[in-house]
């Protein structure tokens, strides 16, 4: 006969008489079980955030229920096509503030911006120069970019990731007859580090605010804008992962976008094709011109920056930790 199983209980470290004061030191506590490093970190300042949150604010019962059946609705409206916790993620600015922790970028590197909530999977992969737009009523635009590293060099065979609402300000995935891609490509980088596409000129476009996170920007008095952009995705073995998006200048929203995503770095001018240029890329003269040089960080250098920018900051926080692959962990030696 089979040994009977010890009750997980039975090893657990004793709670003590439960009151406001000691809740949070017993909490993690018991959170502190597990071998992973990482996550009894990620837990024990969870729950003290948490804690303090709610001490601080003095969280009524009937605020706490709200919150959670704010959290229900995320999920029940959430899909395939829908991230509601991802649009909850970027409207708290929390989207962009981990991006910028994960990837830091030295000063020629291109800055990164929100992934947002429309990136697909299923979008085509498009030689050079050609056109990723099926909207006879947006404005056409030739985009004529480069790849290259750091000392100004460039990086041939990067994949390029690139999608853009249409011209009405909806990405392919909001249209319910929507019959595949459009408005997204991928591409890869030339010999010379170029790459160029024809899409439309970006138009400015509210997230989708008739779920439990747009309520929540009317109840604060926040619009649901974001100034007209489009998105890129960088991706080649060695290099930081970047993703990032272009901006227009002078758009309404390019001081308030919903999500946190504008950099001035990342807002531009658009230019109109002149004969030259037309004739070279084989598009019609007086179309929109986007021309932006991107520039990659390889891994080696953002994983040094990273590490040398949280060990700064854990140093000011005055907190007796240590990195391990790239995170930090309590140091217990």
């Amino acid at each position: 006969m089979a040994p009977k199983e010890t009750p997980a209980s039975a090893n657990a470290p004793p709670l003590l008489d439960l009151t406001i004061d000691n809740i949070t030191p017993n909490a993690i506590r018991i959170n502190s079980q597990s071998s992973d490093a990482r996550l009894t970190y990620l837990m024990a300042r969870l729950v003290t955030h948490l804690h303090d949150f709610a001490r601080e604010t003095r969280l009524s019962t009937d605020e706490w229920m709200a919150a959670i059946r704010f959290l229900i609705a995320c999920g029940h409206i959430s899909d395939d096509v829908r991230n509601e916790f991802i649009l909850l993620s970027d409207v708290l600015g929390l989207s962009l503030l981990v991006d910028n922790i994960n990837h830091p970028k030295p000063p020629l590197g291109t800055e990164g911006s929100v992934l947002g909530p429309f990136h697909t999977h299923d979008a085509p992969v498009l030689p050079n120069g050609s056109s990723m737009t099926t909207d006879p009523a947006g404005e056409p635009m030739l985009a004529v970019c480069t790849v290259k590293d750091t000392r100004g060099q460039p990086v041939a065979g990067v994949k390029v990731d690139i999608w853009e609402t249409d011209s009405s300000g909806h990405y392919d995935v909001q249209h319910d007859d929507r019959e595949g891609a459009s408005e997204r490509c991928i591409m890869m980088s030339d010999e010379s580090g170029r790459f160029w596409f024809q899409g439309l000129k970006p138009v400015s476009y509210a997230i989708p605010h008739d779920g439990p996170v747009g309520k929540l920007l009317g109840k604060l008095s926040r619009h649901p804008w974001r100034p007209a952009h489009v998105h890129f995705m960088f991706e080649k073995e060695g290099w930081d992962h970047l993703i990032t998006a272009l901006y227009l200048r002078g758009d309404p929203y390019e001081t308030s976008d919903a999500v946190f995503g504008v950099k001035q770095s990342l807002v531009l001018d658009l230019d109109k094709v002149d004969k030259e240029t037309a004739d070279k890329y084989g598009v019609k003269e007086g179309i929109w011109l986007l021309r932006y040089d991107f520039v990659l960080t390889t891994r080696e250098e953002t994983e040094k920056l990273r590490d040398e920018l949280a060990t700064e900051a854990l140093e000011k926080l005055g907190l007796n930790l240590k990195l391990v692959d790239h995170l930090p962990v309590p140091d217990l030696d």
